[in-house]
């Protein structure tokens, strides 16, 4: 059964994202709620599902997280509110229409997958060292940006 919006909720679901970001550093690099958004994120927010909504979001801020890193780490989540860690991030998705899911490795090399309700998303991005030094960085922002943008 179809939900039956409110005038309010329909005004609600024509709006365009917009970000902003104020920073201690004026000299500090650009972070996502300061770039020009891909043609994927300046649709209506009630055109798509929270999570893919959410998931889009989350690419700006990890591909922009990435930029900052040395070849020497990789991009890696933390849990907040949990103890269950730290996460390797090698893989996101969305489920519609409220599933967020990460795809990783914790810094031991286990398996790991996060599945999330978009109601409960809090994700802490960090900075761990490769897996093996020898090895180039993995980049997985760059890829889900371009993929963002192809879509």
């Amino acid at each position: 059964m179809d939900h039956i919006k409110t005038t309010a909720e329909a005004a609600e679901a024509d709006v365009f994202a917009v970000a902003h970001l104020v920073h201690t550093d004026p000299d500090a690099p650009c972070r996502a709620e300061n770039l020009d958004l891909p043609k994927a994120l300046q649709k209506p927010i009630g055109s798509k599902s929270q999570a893919k909504w959410a998931y889009e979001r989350l690419i700006l801020y990890i591909k922009k997280f990435e930029e900052t890193l040395d070849n020497e780490h990789e991009v890696a989540m933390g849990f907040t509110g949990a103890d269950a860690g730290v996460i390797r991030i090698e893989g996101i998705g969305y489920f519609d229409p409220d599933i967020v899911t990460f795809y990783g490795s914790d810094p031991e090399g286990t398996k790991t997958q996060l599945i999330q309700h978009v109601t409960q998303l809090n994700v802490m991005l960090r900075a761990l060292p490769k897996q093996r030094a020898s090895d180039a960085p993995k980049r997985i922002g760059f890829r889900l940006a371009r993929d963002l943008e192809e879509a």
